[in-house]
């Protein structure tokens, strides 16, 4: 295992030996978030008694091979939320990595690790999962650059499945190039030139979901965007008539809970893991969906999507990555439901449309908030340009 300051990683890891081979990422260190499989390793999702169960991986995840192929190497696995089920960076069982950026507060989650370790210089990649924000938060709060793909455009086979209608494989990484350069890889497009967003959009909802001082910011950053990559910047109606922020999140909510239940509650109900309560209390919730739930959602998922895919090419909407900045380390319960549910709020628009969304490190607010941009799917290139 590689020297650990910070608590970003999962202790008793040993990278295999892969020196010496090369390709465009020659020379990259990297993390991966422990949801992600690694030949000859525990995947252990968190939590003691998941690992305690699992046997090694008898191979490394699709996206996993990709980086290493290219030259990648890895020096060690990432401390994560329990099960991925989490925007805190908050671990009962292994406690929360530094934040370097805010080292007063949360990392953010679920993946935690890798962003404590591209933040603190441990490595200059991360990689972990995304489904409702897991990639784009703690980018937020630690001062990165995020990149969540379109939904279905990097494989996620030998990841561990949290709500596999949202679930995306994503990148963490303190140079946008390096991002980029990855990014393409898995991508399958890392030769390809992509043109710059030529029009910033806001959507006045979006920004109301957020504190005053970061929605300010955020206007303030998305205009300076906006000048650097010689890009219009202009209000649009194109959400209006969809459902509110919060709405979307609700909705949201629901149609993740039921695939998490499906997927990990019959572990739950039979194994009676010892779980931290914030997780326990969200599984206990997602237990108690059912299809009158799930039909009250759909349309709401579907407007938003019908709402995204409407950008045209060259188009990206303009937000804040999180409504707040990170909640201290030590903040309890209540401040972390709401930042979490602020910052849930605008990271929802772009998992429900399965469109890409990149957290830009542009706000200080006393501490790091991310500026992001949603694009239509498929315009992945486009956004990893603008960085």
């Amino acid at each position: 295992m590689s020297h650990d300051p910070l608590g970003a990683l999962v202790p008793g890891w040993a990278p295999a030996d892969d020196s010496g081979v090369d390709g465009p990422l020659a020379g990259l260190r990297v993390v991966v978030k422990d949801v992600i499989d690694v030949a000859g390793s525990v995947t252990g999702a968190g939590n003691p008694d998941w690992a305690a169960a699992r046997e090694p991986a008898d191979e490394s995840a699709v996206a996993v091979a990709a980086l290493i192929g290219a030259g990648a190497s890895l020096i060690g696995k990432g401390q994560c939320a329990e099960l991925a089920f989490s925007l805190s960076g908050d671990n009962v069982h292994f406690g929360m990595p530094t934040n370097p950026a805010s080292r007063d507060r949360d990392p953010g989650g679920s993946t935690s690790g890798p962003a404590s370790a591209v933040a603190g210089g441990l490595c200059g990649l991360g990689i972990g999962t995304d489904t409702l924000g897991s990639i784009r938060v703690p980018a937020s709060y630690c001062g990165v650059y995020g990149f969540r793909p379109t939904h279905g455009r990097i494989s996620t086979h030998g990841v561990l499945p949290l709500a596999q209608s949202f679930d995306t494989v994503g990148l963490l990484a303190a140079d946008p190039d390096r991002l980029r350069q990855a990014a393409g890889v898995l991508l399958g497009s890392d030769s390809e030139v992509a043109p710059l967003p030529s029009r910033l959009l806001l959507s006045p909802p979006l920004f109301a979901a957020a504190e005053a001082e970061v929605a300010d910011s955020a206007r303030s950053a998305a205009g300076d965007l906006a000048g650097r990559l010689g890009a219009e910047l202009s209000e649009t109606e194109i959400l209006d008539g969809a459902p509110m922020p919060a709405e979307a999140m609700a909705a949201f909510n629901v149609l993740q809970g039921v695939q998490v239940w499906r997927n990990y509650g019959g572990w739950v109900e039979t194994s009676r893991p010892s779980l931290g309560p914030d997780i326990a209390s969200r599984l206990e919730r997602a237990s108690r969906f059912g299809p009158d739930d799930v039909a009250g959602a759909e349309p709401v998922a579907g407007a938003i999507a019908a709402a995204v895919s409407r950008l045209r090419p060259g188009e990206a909407l303009v937000l804040p990555t999180t409504g707040t900045p990170a909640p201290g380390r030590e903040a309890g319960a209540d401040e972390r439901e709401r930042a979490r549910v602020s910052a849930g709020q605008l990271t929802s628009i772009a998992t429900l449309a399965g469109a890409p969304a990149i957290s830009l490190p542009l706000l200080d607010v006393g501490a790091p908030v991310g500026l992001s941009l949603v694009g239509a799917p498929g315009s992945d290139l486009s956004l990893l340009a603008a960085a």
